[in-house]
């Protein structure tokens, strides 16, 4: 199963949350960042319907591939204080 961090941290003046190298919006407090992290992170867990996805990737070929609904990653909210 694969896992997906948040990571709450200080970005253009405020705070946002990052997963890998993308940062959420900015918040203006750590506590309205975190809270927003918990919430993307709860619902990435949840299962949806199976789909279809097309995708172009880093080197600019297209890709099909079929995601099943109930494969969610583990995530985890991580704001170092």
């Amino acid at each position: 199963m694969a896992k997906v961090t948040y990571e709450v941290v200080e970005h253009d003046e405020g705070w946002a949350y990052k997963v890998g190298d993308v940062y959420s919006e900015t918040y203006k407090t750590r506590e309205e960042a975190r809270r927003a992290a918990e919430h993307a992170a709860a619902e990435q867990e949840q299962p949806g319907s199976d789909e279809d996805i097309e995708y172009q990737d880093s080197k600019g070929t297209w890709r099909q591939e079929h995601a099943e609904g109930d494969d969610r990653p583990q995530t985890d909210v991580e704001d170092p204080e």
